[in-house]
């Protein structure tokens, strides 16, 4: 290799990387000079000293960082092949280079110093401390030499801690023996790093502090200039000392961070008042503040409440916040602000009825800091300090300490300023509205920050309450008497809803909703606390006049009042004289109108806003509430209250049928409490006779069974001139949705007495079951089954008409009126809803949208009520003869054409609850017969959609049809997702029994797809088949069903119901076949499935470690039987066969001694290693292979030097790094 050749190669590769860096070079150029570039790297033979040459400091930083690049290249992935003397020239060039080839700290690019310092932690990564022992000295060494090169050697021993400790990209061995001898080394490190620091910060501070008084009469400024440079030299190596110390704190002994009398979190605390090193100084802070460990260990921290701690720390907050809104200031802030809350974390922990650690005496001290960080403008910082305020109250010993307990009526007080909304990034109304544009992108963001914020409040003002319940309630008090005498102030913007009304931006209606929200969390937390004597009825009761006597025709306001009383309606069980009030304050807010001749001139009645819908809502749900919640409080006025009602219902255009229906399941909540069968029979038949009448008349029985006539009936085939106003057919969609409701609302609420004795007296008890469970019946059952016949009449009409012949029936106006609505649209993708006007603008629909709402609705309702007509109806309406024919002639009918936003409703509130509430002994004439067909249709279903989205998938971008746009594509694909997971929940429901949880696991099901899912996971050992899950798995078709359906979504692409799949049902239902003689197919299919899912999730830490736990389970459990599971393990890619053969033959031969299970699943882990999916990111990257070295922990030490460094040629390779 001659110099002419390493130059000519590196003139090259200058022009190379210029074509590539310069931005008018065309792609094709481009591209050529980066596979010459790329080929270099990999092929050339003299790369180290073209490195080298290209890394001068002659060369342009681009060009040198290229230099740096290769040489980093090298290293990672041709070590292992270098001869010896190659490396050790390699190691010395480049330490020389951090010796003297690099340009000053202030003037050499940051790029330069990572990449250096890269090459360095890769050499230490394959050579410490077995052939390099003087590696710390050699560092040592490089630091005494200035500025520049200490900078770097701290750039050097962090990189290395986060690659071996904080990210552990590393072989264990490797990552062991350089951890270990970290460890042992960790004093002189870290008494490096700490002399590194104080030195610099001295020199520092030296240079930048006010020269002393007679030097600065004597000393011309000019000198102060000249140190400059110096002084940011020593400035930046403080710095990066201080980020180096950020990656060992974390993890080093704790003795460590406490040695010296805790010289380390001293000098921090020092730091905070120091503008450049502030921000790294806290970061510090912080990490040690929130390390955890052993109690005993952590009690050294507890000397940053002592007076020179808290006074620096205290000092710095005061100063960042007196120097005004600066990025860099509050940055530091919201820093300092967590530092006091991992401290208030620590105290509470170490603070015990057993512990030996006292009430720091600064403790007083640290509370009034804490509360000046929860009454800063910063909506951010406010929220910041709620949950260690939570810790505190909650803290067995601090809760009962004076000062904290003197603290609770001044946090109230702050809480009562930080529930009122205000700070929206892009007003100027509120001094936090600065702080948010820092922290929030648009004001729908801040909004949700807010109200999460919000909620957390709440929770930790109850339990401040918890503590004080009394001074909460007054505080609740005076701000409710404020409020209610305090004009309306509606602010620059008016409401849509008419002249002088709030908007929600009003500051009125702002202060009224933090007030109701404050009174309604302290008011419920006081009935919890205090005993029934020592409740303040009397001031309770004025409370509510005041409130009850309050009249407002704003909508915003009228529902906060609505809030208040029902917070304040507790205390009429104390009164109940007041109940009458009450009520008809509530019946007032029922047809609450803002226009009140609206009421009157019905044909040009403007839309009411969704603010007086809410109102009216709002009111309904009062009144519900108090009948479901204090029923006998209520059942005196029953009479009162059904005049009323029937008053309301006379007038069919007054109130909505949602609303009708709200009253009448008031009624029927109070009506449960007359606990007596026949009275409660006549009065549900009274109530429902308009409903029977209506249902059951011909014209209706007619349209309900025929789609023709109902298309028609409810106006879905005419063509509308003015879609918003014109809207004939409207009257008719109102009574079906009345039935449908009024049948629901009693299907729902009409029960019988819940103790037995009461129950048996009332005559609801019929009999007993086989088990000894009592069987009741309930008062609505025979009106309701009357209507039944109508019912799925409908819900088949409804499927019907998704068939292509009906829809080509729907006028043009409704081309589009079974569609999904735009809401529902957006929950699923996750978009935000739209933040401002929406309470204010008339809900003007177009008669489309109340169409689609119609039909949604209608659809919803229909199985809310078979859903409900199980747990309400008990064994009489299991008993409907042939009713499983009829579900499966009605719900179950033309399921093909359903889109899967109809289907998934249908799951969840109707055949899920239908089967969970179903008694055992109809298990085999309703249950298998409907599962089966269900299960095997929607295995179909799905198959086949998973199949459009993988091939979706795998097409080019540009070949994708263009008719279906991509949000449309997203939809459609997330759909299938939540249909997915609700089939999956479905079936496992019904199968599997985990005890101790509930089988309500709706929720979750639309959770996001958070794939931060636990990485240990092990089956409950619990899962066990139901009663329900075996007989279903006794009927051939439905087993078949379920086992295809379960293993088959393995390889579907969702997470979220993989991991459920994997860990709840898979084994469970394989177990239950086991005994049986399976197809040895059948066998290879299962694990087969199995190693698919892993090939699809295997990137999923959770998926993974689920799918090869089962796995593993079905290969030990079924290898014995079936030879045809090692055939299909051999087609594994890169499976070594010997370590196969290895288990095997420990597998299948039962008189060796188990190996413990977890090396045992680890060995099969290693085997299977070629199917596990990786991230797209890591499926092309080259392989770093690092070689372990030679034990650092041998017993015999002795020979240790003789027969460990023998290497291939015979040389000692003790010498290699040599300095």
């Amino acid at each position: 290799m001659s110099a002419e050749q390493v130059s000519s190669l590196c003139e090259q590769l200058v022009k190379a990387v210029t074509v590539i860096m310069d931005p008018a070079s065309t792609q094709r150029y481009r591209l050529e000079a980066l596979k010459f570039c790329e080929e270099f790297k990999e092929k050339c033979p003299i790369c180290v000293p073209c490195g080298l040459k290209l890394a001068e400091k002659t060369q342009t930083a681009i060009v040198r960082h290229f230099g740096l690049q290769i040489l980093e290249h090298v290293v990672k992935f041709r070590w292992n092949n270098m001869p010896r003397l190659e490396k050790v020239y390699l190691k010395n060039n480049v330490m020389g280079l951090i010796s003297s080839g690099t340009q000053s700290i202030l003037e050499e690019e940051s790029h330069i110093k990572d990449v250096l310092s890269r090459i360095v932690v890769e050499m230490i990564k394959r050579e410490w401390p077995q052939h390099w022992p003087d590696m710390l000295k050699e560092l040592d060494t490089l630091s005494k030499q200035g500025e520049t090169q200490t900078e770097l050697v701290m750039f050097i021993l962090l990189r290395l801690a986060e690659d071996v400790v904080t990210f552990q990209t590393l072989p264990t061995q490797r990552r062991r023996d350089i951890q270990q001898t970290l460890t042992q080394n960790m004093e002189k490190i870290f008494g490096f790093l700490l002399t590194t620091l104080q030195q610099n910060v001295n020199k520092y501070r030296r240079m930048v502090g006010a020269p002393q008084e007679q030097e600065a009469l004597t000393t011309p400024q000019k000198t102060d200039l000249a140190q400059e440079p110096k002084a940011q030299a020593n400035c930046r190596v403080g710095i990066a000392a201080l980020n180096t110390l950020a990656g060992y704190i974390d993890w080093v002994a704790l003795s460590h961070i406490t040695a010296d009398n805790c010289k380390l979190l001293e000098m921090l605390c020092l730091l905070l008042n120091e503008p450049e090193l502030q921000i790294g100084a806290a970061e510090c802070l912080l990490i040690a503040v929130s390390r955890k460990g052993k109690l005993e260990d952590r009690k050294p921290l507890m000397v940053l409440f002592g007076d020179v701690a808290m006074h620096y720390i205290l000092s710095a907050a005061q100063t960042a916040d007196g120097e005004g809104l600066v990025e860099k200031h509050y940055v530091f802030l919201k820093r300092l602000c967590q530092v006091l809350c991992a401290l208030g974390s620590q105290l509470c922990a170490l603070l015990g009825s057993d512990s030996d650690v006292e009430t720091p005496a600064n403790f007083g001290k640290y509370l009034d800091s804490f509360l000046a960080f929860t009454t800063h403008p910063s909506q951010f910082l406010r929220s910041s300090t709620q949950i260690t305020w939570g810790a505190l109250f909650r803290h067995e010993v601090l809760s009962r300490d004076p000062l904290l307990l003197a603290m609770i009526p001044k946090y109230l007080r702050a809480s009562m300023t930080n529930l009122v909304k205000v700070g929206f990034p892009s007003k100027t109304d509120s001094p936090s509205c600065e702080y948010s544009r820092f922290d929030f992108d648009s004001d729908e963001d801040f909004n949700a920050f807010f109200n999460s914020f919000r909620a957390q409040q709440g929770e930790v003002m109850r339990m401040a309450c918890r503590l004080d319940p009394q001074t909460g309630f007054q505080m609740a008090g005076e701000w409710l008497k404020y409020q209610l005498t305090a004009p309306v102030d509606t602010g620059p913007m008016n409401s849509k809803t008419g002249e002088g009304l709030c908007s929600i931006f009003s500051p009125s209606f702002v202060q009224w909703d933090a007030m109701t929200f404050f009174s309604e969390s302290v008011i419920s937390q006081m009935f919890r606390t205090l005993d029934k004597d020592e409740i303040p009825v009397n001031d309770g009761i004025d409370l509510l006049q005041l409130v009850l006597n309050f009249e407002t025709k704003d909508p915003l306001i009228l529902s906060c009042v609505l809030t208040n009383v029902s917070a304040l309606f507790p205390f009429v069980t104390y009164r109940p004289e007041y109940l009458p009030q009450v009520l008809s304050k509530l019946f007032a807010s029922v047809t609450f109108e803002v226009i009140e001749e609206s009421k009157f001139v019905v044909s040009v009645q403007a839309p009411r806003t969704r603010a007086v819908k809410n109102v009216r809502r709002h009111a309904c749900s009062s009144i519900i509430k108090m009948c479901r919640d204090y029923p006998q409080l209520v059942l005196p006025n029953f009479e009162m209250l059904y005049n009323h009602v029937k008053q309301l219902l006379s007038n069919e255009l007054l109130l909505t049928q949602m609303e009708k229906c709200a009253l009448m399941e008031a009624l029927v909540l109070i009506s449960n409490q007359f606990k007596d069968y026949e009275r409660q029979k006549v009065f549900l038949e009274e109530l429902m006779a308009p409903v029977a009448g209506l249902w059951l008349s011909p014209e209706m029985q007619r349209v309900l069974s025929d789609p023709e006539a109902f298309i028609s009936y409810v106006g879905a085939d005419n063509k509308i001139a003015d879609p918003v106003l014109e809207d004939p057919s409207g009257l008719n969609r109102s009574r079906i949705s009345f039935c449908v409701y009024t049948i629901l609302g009693v299907v729902k609420r009409a029960r019988w007495p819940a103790a037995t004795e009461e129950a048996k007296a009332g005559g609801f008890l019929v009999g007993y079951m086989p088990s000894g469970s009592p069987i009741y019946r309930n008062p609505c059952t025979e009106q309701v089954l009357k209507l039944l016949d109508n019912l799925l009449a409908l819900i088949r009409t409804h499927n019907n008409l998704y068939m292509p012949e009906m829809v080509a029936r729907l006028g043009e106006t409704f081309a589009k009126a079974l569609d999904m609505l735009e809401v529902e649209k957006n929950a699923i993708l996750g978009l935000p809803q739209p933040l401002l006007e929406l309470y204010d603008s008339p809900v003007y629909k177009t008669v489309l949208e109340r169409m689609q709402g119609f039909f949604c609705t209608l659809y919803d309702n229909c199985f809310h009520i078979l859903g409900n007509a199980g747990p309400s109806m008990q064994q009489d309406f299991y008993t409907v003869e042939g009713l499983a024919t009829q579900l499966l002639s009605s719900a179950f009918i033309n399921l093909n054409n359903i889109p899967d936003y109809r289907l998934r409703p249908m799951l969840r509130v109707f055949v899920k609850p239908l089967v969970l509430s179903c008694p055992s002994e109809y298990y085999e004439t309703l249950v298998c017969p409907m599962l089966g067909p269900l299960v095997t249709y929607l295995h179909a279903r799905l198959s086949q959609k998973w199949q459009v989205i993988n091939q979706r998938s795998m097409l080019c971008e540009d070949e994708a049809a263009d008719d279906n746009p991509e949000s449309q594509e997203m939809l459609e694909e997330q759909l299938v997702r939540l249909l997915t997971r609700e089939v999956m929940d479905l079936i496992t429901v019904c199968c599997v029994s985990k005890k101790g949880v509930e089988h309500n696991t709706t929720a979750a099901v639309d959770g996001d797809d958070d794939e931060a899912m636990a990485t240990e996971v092990t089956p409950p050992a619990s899962a066990e088949l139901t009663e329900l899950g075996k007989c279903l798995m006794k009927q051939e078709d439905v087993c078949t069903a379920l086992l295809i359906t379960a293993y088959t979504s393995l390889s579907w692409k969702d997470t979220l119901s993989c991991q459920r799949t994997t860990t709840q049902l898979c084994w469970p239902l394989l177990k239950q076949v086991l005994p049986g003689n399976l197809l040895p197919d059948a066998v290879s299919w299962f694990f087969t499935s199995v190693l698919k899912g892993l090939q699809t999730h295997g990137q999923h830490d959770g998926c993974m470690a689920a799918l090869v736990h089962l796995a593993f389970q079905i290969y030990e459990a079924l290898r014995p039987r079936y030879a045809e599971l090692k055939a299909v393990m051999e087609q594994i890619p890169d499976i070594q066969r010997d370590s196969l053969e290895q288990f095997d033959s420990k597998l299948l031969n039962p008189t060796l001694q188990k190996v413990a299970d977890k090396r045992r699943k680890d060995h099969f882990k290693r085997l299977i290693t070629g199917c596990i999916g990786k991230p797209l990111g890591e499926q092309f990257r080259k392989e770093v292979h690092i070689r372990n070295l030679p034990s650092l922990f041998k017993k015999v030490k002795p020979s240790l030097e003789a027969d460990v460094l023998e290497n291939e040629d015979g040389e000692g390779l003790t010498a290699l790094f040599e300095p």
